[in-house]
């Protein structure tokens, strides 16, 4: 089932971002509840306990207060202490008011209602007119036991306070592990939202990458499709519409480059034709001046057809790429085959082919092999001096197939050493002769070359330019046998043969 997306990408990834916050921000808000309501009972505990502390010890004092009172009142018989007294008793209310106010148990509770109600009877005996001395000391005698009720309803209400406390702490160790479970709850969730967002934006992100990868290595057969928000979508539509237009110009540039080339080819043959039948004197005998004009048109005739071979071998490999066909390849045999095929050129500049071949037999498409070898040594034969020497080494091991290519000429710059592999460059230095080349013919090399897994490069040599093929091995018949004992270097004359 296809997800649905978000009309935008920004909008994809506000969402995304909001659905991840959300969980946290909802244990956020949760753990912040919490934690208000934990400070609030923390500070009315603490208000409890300073304020159970201080009446409780107004109640004291101010019992003791009126026990003293009462004692000077009794020993000294002043009826005029009442009036101090009745300072204490004011001090004892609002101490006892205070105390009432308290989460006090129904017990504290009915103590300190029977304090208040004691010294109530207390006050009534002391200040009862013509009260004995023996009421006023009976009345007297009765503060410490009031002075001991006090202390225990303050004792009851600090250990009221402390199971305030205790529940306090109780309820933060609940809150504590309630968090925990929240967070490892919230984790999965918010790792799972966090995935599927990341997929969710990743898989257009990388239909789109993939898209571009395809269109820079020339594969243009493949719709470029992405699925996701409506701009990455409209993205991928202009760049399908990008893959077509290629598409459209390759096969532009290749049935041109067919046409040219197979208009070029018709002509050229009747061309050549008539330069070998002047050469071979079947219209009649020539004479050496007019021989060497008919090899001349004949060797140009044959390096124009090459040419125009190597255009439509081009063409066709980048019109339709096949893979090689690997099978076993006698090297030895291919490099004769090449040589024969260069001959002429060979012998019209004086040039030597000298061959070093130490590989038997290797698993290559035979003619892909063959065209690429051609294409050097006809690389080399133009840039070559006349009278030079050009060098075929091939070997083979476990590496599999390196083979190597040499003149004497110039040499190839090293700011020309990558570009000379590209279709139609050509390097700074120009090949001598009369017929120019292409500069197709490396280019053909390496993709060659790169179809086998392989590369095609430049190399240091200490006289001309010297450019190695590089084929690995491959699991095939053949592939990598060993030389025939007592191979070693062949070299081949520029004129005569077999």
């Amino acid at each position: 089932m296809r997800p649905r997306y978000p009309r935008s990408f920004p909008a994809l990834l506000v969402t995304g971002l909001a659905l991840v916050a959300l969980p946290l921000v909802v244990a956020l808000v949760t753990n912040t509840v919490t934690v208000s309501e934990l400070a609030g009972r923390s500070q009315h505990a603490v208000q409890q306990a300073a304020q159970a502390t201080q009446e409780s010890r107004r109640l004291v004092e101010s019992i003791v207060a009126l026990e003293r009172t009462a004692r000077q009142m009794v020993i000294l018989g002043d009826r005029s202490l009442l009036d101090a007294y009745q300072a204490s008793r004011e001090r004892l209310g609002e101490a006892a008011a205070g105390m009432s106010r308290l989460p006090l148990d129904a017990g504290a509770a009915a103590t300190l209602a029977q304090i208040v109600r004691e010294e109530q009877s207390i006050h009534a005996a002391l200040s009862r007119a013509g009260a004995s001395e023996a009421e006023l000391a009976a009345a007297v005698r009765r503060f410490p036991a009031l002075a001991e009720r006090a202390r225990v309803i303050a004792a009851r209400a600090a250990e009221l306070i402390d199971g305030e406390i205790e529940a306090l702490r109780a309820t933060a160790d609940r809150a504590q592990r309630i968090t925990w479970w929240q967070l490892l709850a919230l984790l999965p969730v918010v790792a799972f939202l966090a995935t599927g967002f990341t997929i969710l934006i990743a898989r257009p992100i990388r239909q789109i990458d993939t898209a571009i990868r395809a269109l820079g290595s020339g594969a243009l057969g493949s719709r470029v499709t992405v699925r996701g928000p409506r701009d990455l979508e409209d993205l991928g539509e202009r760049l399908d519409w990008l893959r077509r237009r290629l598409l459209e110009l390759e096969e532009q540039k290749n049935r041109f480059l067919r046409q040219v080339s197979h208009e070029l080819k018709t002509p050229l043959t009747a061309v050549r034709e008539g330069a070998e039948l002047l050469a071979g004197e079947v219209v009649g005998k020539l004479t050496p001046q007019q021989l060497e004009i008919a090899g001349i048109l004949r060797q140009n005739s044959v390096e124009l057809q090459k040419q125009i071979e190597a255009l439509l071998g081009y063409a066709a490999s980048q019109f339709h790429k096949v893979a090689p066909d690997r099978r076993p390849v006698a090297l030895a045999s291919l490099i004769e085959r090449v040589a024969a095929d260069q001959r002429l050129a060979l012998r019209s500049r004086g040039l030597e082919l000298k061959v070093a071949c130490t590989a038997g037999t290797v698993a290559a498409d035979r003619e892909m092999l063959r065209v690429m070898l051609d294409n050097l040594v006809s690389n080399a034969v133009k840039f070559s001096p006349p009278g030079g020497v050009i060098r075929i080494r091939a070997e083979a091991g476990d590496a599999g197939l390196t083979l190597d290519v040499g003149d004497e000429g110039p040499g190839i710059p090293r700011a020309d050493r990558e570009r000379i592999f590209e279709p139609f460059v050509q390097g700074t230095l120009h090949a001598t002769g009369t017929v120019c080349g292409t500069g197709i013919g490396l280019s053909v090399v390496r993709e060659y070359a790169a179809a086998h897994g392989g590369t095609a490069k430049v190399v240091e040599s200490d006289r001309g330019a010297c450019i190695r093929v590089c084929l690995p091995p491959a699991a095939a018949p053949g592939a990598g046998a060993p030389a025939a004992t007592g191979a070693g270097p062949v070299r081949i004359p520029a004129a005569g043969g077999r």
